[in-house]
């Protein structure tokens, strides 16, 4: 009986929380449709002589600005991440180079670490044996 109470209370979350969710989709669709509604208002027809309106050429020139501005920005915004992204392979490429020499380095201090340990041991080795120092 317990457990049925918080799987109630999960639906009625969910639920709450598409409910939310279905109220900020509608709204952002209704602002959308009221800031370009002045676009619909007024159908672009020539004139006589075969020009826009006013009206209509200045919807058609907001309407160019603001694709103007929007690709603008996002042709910015590229241009920018393009640069970032460069910035950043040459500094993973530099770091992995170092990495590599670091690596190195510590391969050859290995290498002669455990030659110089040989030699210890052999030479502690001999030392060791008692059969040619008493002779």
């Amino acid at each position: 009986m317990n457990a049925v109470q918080p799987e109630r209370h999960d639906v009625t979350e969910t639920d709450a929380d598409l409910k939310a969710v279905s109220e900020v989709e509608a709204g952002i669709r209704d602002f959308v449709r009221n800031d370009i509604a002045y676009l619909r208002r007024t159908p672009a027809a020539p004139n006589t002589d075969g020009a826009l309106d006013s009206t209509a050429e200045a919807t058609v020139s907001n309407a160019n600005t603001l694709i103007q501005r929007v690709a603008g920005a996002t042709a910015t915004e590229i241009d920018n991440l393009i640069a970032e992204l460069e910035t950043l392979r040459s500094f993973m490429q530099d770091e992995g180079q170092r990495v590599q020499r670091e690596l190195a380095n510590f391969t050859k201090l290995s290498q002669t670490a455990m030659k110089s340990t040989r030699m210890v041991a052999d030479n502690l080795a001999q030392w060791k044996r008692p059969g040619e120092l008493q002779e």
